[in-house]
């Protein structure tokens, strides 16, 4: 096959986990874990709840907080959030490059998360990361959902939840350490 009759490549879909993959919001999310402690009165340990970012805000919370308040206790979060957690995070050495990137060769790039949606939109904007798609709310596998919606070619994680995510989607899994 000659190179005029060779089909043109794609360009590749690739998606990105948030936390620890395109932003470091350890420092944010401390800060919202403090002012979450002071508001409820019932005592978090924010370092160690920062050490354990990923899966969802449910199972984070679960740790302090009795089953019956988790849902009310994950709504105090996410509105004191956007105050305490978007202007300390910072975003990860080469993250908005890596972005750009995708869009530079003609792909699209997504955010896939497990973070509440407007958050997540909230960090991007602040930090001048600007994906095609923003995605929330999905953890592991159900993450495949969006990225077989989308169409990506590859997951990019920093926890084996988002290798989980990757393989159900049959995305290539790529890793970050983190």
């Amino acid at each position: 096959m000659s190179s005029s009759t060779r089909p043109a490549p794609t360009a590749p879909t690739v998606g990105f986990d948030l936390d620890m993959t395109l932003i470091d919001s350890r420092p944010g999310i401390r800060a919202c874990y403090l002012e979450l402690s002071a508001r409820t009165g019932t005592y978090v340990d924010a370092d160690l709840a920062v050490t354990r970012l990923g899966p969802p805000l449910a199972e984070e919370l679960a740790h302090w907080f009795p089953a019956g308040e988790i849902d009310a206790v994950a709504d105090l979060y996410r509105e004191i959030y956007p105050a305490y957690a978007i202007e300390p995070t910072l975003a990860l050495p080469g993250a908005r490059e890596a972005v750009a990137a995708v869009r530079e060769a003609g792909g699209r790039a997504l955010v896939v998360t497990a973070k509440y949606e407007p958050n997540a939109k909230l960090h991007l904007a602040h930090l001048g990361i600007e994906p095609d798609a923003v995605i929330g709310g999905l953890w592991a596998e159900q993450k495949a959902v969006a990225l077989r919606e989308h169409d990506a070619d590859v997951y990019v994680g920093d926890h084996v939840g988002d290798v989980r995510g990757a393989r159900a989607a049959g995305a290539r899994s790529v890793a970050v350490a983190s």
